[in-house]
């Protein structure tokens, strides 16, 4: 699936260790779907939510967004569209480098597990039957330039965040995701609280072919609106969609 990211505004992102809605028809609103969280995530659960979500809306873009390779398998990559990895620029390097580094050496080493067990396999090593397949399978892996602004979050925890970036920090790392690294999608990371519309402006300057996604406290239209109109290309709605669902229906822009 190609994504139109000038066609994304709204996305939710969904904890699969999370209760969904009983009535999913309310993602007929939003352009695409992100399935991960922190605590308590598993390839079972990850696997039910992307289902979940594929028969209730079976249009929508679904990414999942492992925290930790031990989520991926055959399954999940087939279930999605993407693998959306975070590299967070304010964590430590277990976070940033390190995770990466363990998804491909997972992907890479194991092909029986991932992609099936008819690819030949010597050792660890992949026959150029296999390395192609891992090759495909990468091609579905997208990067998030990802910056983390509240400390006292679970993600700030899990990623090693001991420190928020000023808006000027923000817009260098903005800088980074577009000209350095190539990332599609960069990510500014409230985390449950409105950080309100400093970085996104700080960071809009500098991207024009990354996606600029912000999420964090978007619990109203006027929250929706402002963190938009301050140059954001799509606002990130999570708690608000497990929580109370007729409030995140008000999130999407009209």
């Amino acid at each position: 699936m190609d994504i139109d990211w000038d066609g994304i505004t709204h996305v939710t992102k969904i904890d699969p260790a999370k209760s969904l809605p009983a009535d999913l028809s309310v993602l007929e609103g939003t352009d695409l779907v992100l399935v991960g969280g922190s605590d308590d995530v598993t390839e079972a659960n990850t696997l039910e939510a992307i289902a979940a979500i594929d028969d209730a809306v079976p249009s929508l873009p679904v990414f999942q967004e492992p925290y930790s390779s031990s989520h991926v398998s055959k399954s999940t990559i087939e279930a999605a569209d993407y693998l959306s990895v975070p590299a967070v620029y304010n964590g430590d390097r277990e976070h940033f480098v390190g995770k990466h580094v363990d998804l491909f050496t997972e992907v890479g080493s194991k092909p029986e597990a991932l992609l099936g067990a008819s690819l030949p396999v010597v050792g660890d090593l992949i026959s150029s039957k296999g390395a192609d397949a891992v090759a495909d399978l990468a091609t579905n892996v997208v990067g998030e330039g990802y910056v983390i602004q509240h400390l006292e979050s679970t993600a700030a925890a899990t990623s090693g965040v001991e420190a928020t970036y000023s808006p000027e920090q923000v817009a260098g790392a903005a800088l980074a995701t577009e000209t350095f690294y190539g990332f599609p999608i960069f990510y500014i990371e409230y985390s449950g609280t409105y950080g309100g519309p400093a970085d996104v402006e700080a960071a809009a300057r500098y991207l024009e072919e990354t996606a600029l996604f912000y999420g964090g406290g978007i619990d109203s239209r006027a929250k929706a609106t402002e963190i938009l109109e301050a140059g954001a290309d799509a606002i990130v709605v999570g708690d608000c969609f497990h929580d109370d669902p007729e409030t995140f229906r008000e999130t999407i822009p009209a």
